[in-house]
């Protein structure tokens, strides 16, 4: 019996052992030498930059690091070993003093077990064998319960340790993780790269930072690159993950960098990993190289970015010196082809203090987009256009310039009392009542001295929907993040109307200006502005530029309905107001050789700077909108200095920063055009 029990136990088990290798023997030597594809993409440097005459503004330095790969056999006390043989090469400090409270806790519980399974109670423990307690909770107490004692215990190479155990662990498995590229001594990198077997997952490499050529010259504009610590902004994170990036990515983080992250992040090399199941790399293929990022022409002249921010930094200096200008502290001025949209210049200044409190200029040129003012006469122009083609005005019109009295209302009238004038005079002398009496026919109204002034408030919409023709109180659509649009006044009166129609209640952008007069200057089509030139391959090998992927053509967003004659009416109107008689900008452009046309503006406004307790006063935006030459445009610029002065007099910056500008165009202009020249005929010498 027992001798039979025996026989079928044995035929069972030949059974089982004969049907694991016939019938699933294929399955379990499949599951053995199962393998993994694993594809790991690598960084690349971000493309260049580069201003419309070929000069590098912005470039990639690059950076000797120590980086780390996690693999996925690695653990967690293989990768703390690493990080403290490490702590002894290389100077962690800095993040070290970093590490947050909670990543210090965590790093306690993992070198201290024992005492941090004390920390929970038998009752708890108890609670967590019956499945009351899980995991996560009962780590959550340990957290807690762990001293500020026990947490300031870890100092010195220990904390050290911990800031690189916590780059290890920042990223995928597979994937290299920067520990260090900031000041990486040579001594740091050489001893590294000579105990790279003592490390594992540890290499040496070289990485790359962004330089900017001109320091913080258009700065603010080119935008900046995250850090390799900071990596992918979390409120962007889902976004890049779905097209490829890796959490610790340098993105572009504003402005030309964020808006041209596609173009310049560049094609990360690809390299495929076969892995057997515990995670053992079998081998590596490289499926593709990597190739930097395209490159980006600007159209930006950086010869003439300089010179304007330094004559905005002299102009505001010097007005600083005069009376009532203590609120004074930004300037703006845009440069730009009216017929292309293409943004020579694009300058801000802004007065402010330094770490020490020492008072400094700083770069603001993003100010040009994301600010708005009250600008003054200088919309004037539109006004004039948008009676046309109403029918308020016709070309040639009179009014009597003379003070109004309306009931209720304190007297309101020009800068002048002027008679009767038509409408190029108007604009030549900035006439006010010339463009309050066009709005109020506009309106349906009519004016009659002492009595109330009904009017017909769809002239706001009529108004506001015109004006949006030649950009203001509209986006230009720049190629930028952030474009603000203005702000249009909530309420409607008949005395606000008629501020709206000197531009003394919406508010305006210093690149909608230059919009509304480059539409103005080529005869009445909006152009989008824009700042990329150019989209290139990458440099070529022997610097010079890589073939081009994409020009950034002219775009225009839509042509004015209105007459080609009363445009070409206003742009005499400008004319006068820069190179005739008593214009109001004749004593400053006049001897201009170029002819200029333009108009200025002066708004009655309300400080709503920095400075909190002068927030309400009363003060003087300065405004300037121009182009040159006035019969055959080829620049269009626009001026805006907010908060210039308090009360009724003040340095006329506006125009002495307007024509040092256009001069400074001009010169340059001729000094290439000499230089050209010389060049030809020194060729045609030999």
């Amino acid at each position: 019996m027992l001798f039979f029990v025996v026989f079928v136990l044995f035929s069972v088990l030949i059974l089982r052992l004969g049907e694991l290798q016939i019938v699933f023997g294929d399955d379990f030597k499949r599951e053995i030498e199962r393998t993994e594809d694993i594809t790991v993409n690598n960084p690349v440097p971000r493309g260049k930059m580069f201003d419309r005459n070929g000069k590098i503004i912005v470039d990639n330095t690059p950076l000797n690091a120590i980086t780390y790969t996690k693999y996925q056999q690695t653990t967690q006390k293989e990768m703390l070993e690493s990080a403290a043989k490490l702590a002894k090469i290389i100077n962690k400090d800095k993040d070290a003093a970093k590490v947050p409270i909670r990543d210090r806790k965590d790093y306690w519980i993992i070198q201290h077990p024992e005492e941090a399974k004390a920390k929970i109670t038998d009752k708890e423990w108890a609670l967590y064998n019956q499945e009351k307690l899980d995991d996560k909770q009962i780590y959550k107490l340990q957290i807690d319960r762990i001293t500020d004692e026990e947490v300031n215990s870890i100092r010195g190479e220990e904390l050290e340790t911990l800031a690189i155990y916590r780059d290890f662990n920042s990223g995928y498995a597979l994937t290299p993780q920067i520990v260090k590229n900031k000041d990486v001594t040579p001594k740091e990198f050489a001893v590294v790269s000579e105990n790279l077997e003592n490390l594992p997952g540890v290499d040496t490499t070289t990485d790359w930072k962004r330089k900017y050529v001109f320091g913080d010259t258009l700065k603010s504009i080119l935008g900046d690159v995250t850090t390799s610590e900071a990596g992918i902004p979390k409120e962007q994170l889902e976004k890049y993950m779905a097209r490829d990036y890796s959490r610790n990515d340098r993105v572009g983080k504003s402005y030309l960098e964020l808006k041209y992250e596609d173009v310049l992040h560049g094609q990360k090399a690809k390299v495929k990993n076969v892995t057997d199941k515990t995670g053992k790399i079998l081998s590596t293929e490289v499926i593709s190289e990597g190739k930097r990022g395209k490159d980006l022409v600007l159209t930006i002249d950086m010869d003439l970015q300089k010179k304007v921010e330094d004559i905005i930094e002299e102009e505001m200096w010097s007005a600083k010196q005069k009376p009532n200008t203590a609120l004074l502290d930004r300037a703006f001025v845009v440069l730009m082809d009216p017929h292309t949209g293409e943004v020579l210049s694009l300058a801000g200044k802004q007065i402010g203090k330094d770490k020490k409190g020492k008072t400094v200029m700083n770069d603001f040129a993003g100010g040009n987009i994301t600010t708005s003012y009250n600008v003054g006469s200088a919309v004037k122009g539109a006004t004039i256009l948008t009676g046309y083609k109403t029918g308020a005005i016709q070309p040639g019109s009179t009014q009597l310039d003379e003070p109004l009295r309306i009931a209720s209302s304190p007297v309101m009238s020009s800068w002048r009392t002027f008679g009767r004038i038509n409408d190029l005079r108007a604009l030549q002398v900035s006439s006010n009542v010339y463009m309050w009496k066009t709005v109020i026919a506009m309106a349906g109204g009519q004016y009659r001295p002492n009595q109330p002034l009904p009017l017909d408030y769809s002239a706001f919409d009529t108004m506001r929907q015109s004006f949006s023709q030649f950009g203001l109180g509209t986006r230009t659509g720049i190629d930028l993040p952030n474009e603000m649009s203005g702000f249009p006044g909530p309420e409607r009166t008949p005395g606000l109307l008629l501020f709206l129609s000197i531009g003394q209640y919406d508010t305006y952008t210093p690149i909608q200006l230059a919009q509304y007069v480059s539409t103005i200057a080529n005869g009445g089509n909006r152009i989008q502005p824009h700042l990329v030139k150019e989209i290139r391959e990458p440099v070529m090998e022997n610097n010079e530029l890589g073939p081009i992927v994409e020009e950034i053509q002219p775009k225009v967003l839509n042509r004015l309905d209105m007459k080609e004659s009363w445009i070409k009416r206003v742009q005499e109107g400008f004319r006068m107001v820069m190179q005739v008689g008593d214009g109001t900008a004749v004593s400053y452009f006049k001897s201009a050789d170029y002819h200029p046309a333009g108009k200025t503006g002066t708004a009655q406004a309300f400080y709503d700077g920095s400075v909190k307790s002068k927030r309400g006063t009363p003060v003087m935006n300065l405004s300037l909108v121009s182009f040159a030459p006035a019969n055959d445009p080829e620049v269009a610029m626009a001026v805006v200095v907010p908060w210039a002065y308090q009360g009724n007099s003040g340095p006329s910056i506006n125009n002495l920063i307007g024509r040092r500008v256009l001069d400074a165009y001009f010169d340059l202009k001729k000094e290439r055009q000499d230089k050209v020249k010389n060049t030809d005929n020194s060729d045609q010498t030999e």
